[in-house]
């Protein structure tokens, strides 16, 4: 656990840009997985974690900014619960563990609320998104549920997302680990696909390296040789000599800072020249982005060039025609790369989502489009220094998606069709890195993941 000072010097900056109120932090509660006393695995919610520091179910923080205070509010353990649990540190343990002098049962958080409220203070809280946290603040704010995201706080949403944003160098490592055990889950997957495996014999392994090594997955995996289908969790196939195995899947650290990675490889241990012609396109794509990454450069215009790549890259194909810049603008190029390059990453692996997902990835001088598959980028604006993104570009060739644009005659001086009708038995590619940006450019986290045809052929050999 990190010194109770970095937690201290967190809530020291957030009440800097806090001026007036009370701040509610709810920690997490477990959730019963099919009764009550039978819960899921305990994950903390992700800023409660990053001010607190605590991962432990049924915590509740609040700053006093005008008072300059900080409370922790939970429960001491009882005879039955050391029975079934062991001993457990006491509440003022816990607090002290993260810089708390005051402390207070559970009961006592409603009437800290209605006392604030009573005196008119202004009580600032984060958008929920868990059905337990809603109806807590429920209770205790007296906001119906539907109404509580609308009612959250825009001052300290947005003074989260700025110091959230900003990775420092113990969250940088605890990422970088994170990353290094995602090599081990990938190149053990790599190694396993033979034919006649079963996709869920892979998954199982690479989410069991995971758990042994932190706190499991970051999400849950995405193994399948039907890549086209963009978050496939479906691991019921025989794997085939000839098709491709996408895996999208990453680490979670017990301090819950996460990896993604994502490698596209060929069952048997080799591509054939189809595979490999688009591989190479992907390929290149994920190093035009790491090439372009940098704080003086928008997100937005990094997958905008890494879809020029792409375009051009299928053009070389004969799968695209026409002037790719036109082709790119129009979005012609979404029917093979229909989602944004990437997200940023951290405590949560789409990081800060939860509080917004435009709220962190744009800004004044960059809006969402409305365009196919380019409204799907997550992140848009300039990144800062120490901002951690993923780059993953990808190529995927949606059957359904083709019968529809031809059907509807779209792009007809931008896509062949008929020679894209050759490919829709091809699943798809996708080929993900986790950058961290600095001062004039980014560079990849952790161990490298094998990602050449040469690099991906040998290991799994």
């Amino acid at each position: 656990m990190l010194h109770s000072n970095i937690f201290a010097e967190r809530r020291l900056k957030l009440r800097s840009q806090i001026t007036d109120g009370l701040i509610l932090f709810l920690g997490n509660t477990d959730v019963p997985y099919n009764y009550s006393s039978n819960t899921y695995q305990f994950r903390q919610d992700s800023t409660f974690s990053y001010f607190f520091g605590l991962n432990e179910p049924n915590l509740t923080g609040i700053i006093d900014v005008e008072n300059n205070t900080e409370y922790l509010f939970g429960d001491d353990i009882d005879m039955e619960d050391i029975i079934w649990m062991g001993y457990q540190p006491s509440l003022k343990d816990k607090a002290s563990e993260t810089g708390i002098s005051h402390t207070f049962p559970s009961k006592d958080i409603l009437r800290t609320i209605k006392q604030a409220q009573t005196s008119g203070r202004t009580i600032h809280f984060l958008p929920p998104y868990r059905s337990e946290s809603i109806l807590q603040l429920q209770g205790l704010l007296g906001i119906a549920a539907e109404k509580l995201t609308e009612k959250a706080s825009s001052p300290l949403t947005k003074a989260v997302i700025k110091l959230r944003s900003v990775k420092d160098s113990w969250e940088i490592f605890e990422i970088e680990k994170m990353v290094d055990v995602a090599w081990l889950m990938h190149t053990t997957a790599m190694k396993m696909a033979r034919p006649g495996i079963l996709e869920r014999e892979i998954a199982g392994t690479i989410e069991g390296i995971a758990l042994s090594h932190g706190n499991g997955v970051s999400f849950p995996v995405i193994l399948s040789m039907n890549g086209e289908t963009l978050h496939n969790h479906h691991h019921n196939n025989y794997l085939q000599k000839g098709r491709l195995m996408l895996t999208d899947a990453g680490s979670e650290a017990e301090t819950l800072y996460a990896s993604d990675i994502t490698r596209t490889i060929p069952v048997g241990g080799r591509f054939d020249q189809r595979q490999k012609d688009i591989y190479n396109i992907v390929l290149a794509a994920n190093r035009k982005t790491i090439e372009l990454t940098s704080p003086h450069r928008t997100y937005l215009d990094v997958h905008l060039e890494a879809a020029k790549t792409i375009a051009s890259g299928l053009k070389d194909l004969g799968l695209m025609k026409g002037n790719i810049n036109e082709a790119v603008a129009a979005g012609a190029h979404a029917l093979f790369f229909p989602h944004g390059l990437g997200h940023m990453l951290g405590l949560d692996v789409h990081d800060m989502e939860g509080l917004g997902e435009t709220l962190v990835g744009y800004d004044e001088t960059v809006t969402r489009s409305k365009q196919f598959g380019l409204a799907y980028l997550r992140f848009a604006k300039k990144p800062e220094s120490g901002y951690v993104l993923t780059d993953e570009p990808g190529i995927y060739f949606i059957p359904a998606l083709i019968d529809q644009w031809r059907n509807e005659k779209k792009f007809p001086n931008f896509i062949n069709y008929d020679n894209v009708e050759s490919y829709k038995d091809f699943g798809g590619i996708r080929i993900e890195d986790d950058l961290l940006v600095t001062e004039n450019g980014c560079r990849i986290l952790g161990k490298p993941i094998p990602k050449t045809i040469n690099e991906i052929e040998n290991i799994m050999a």
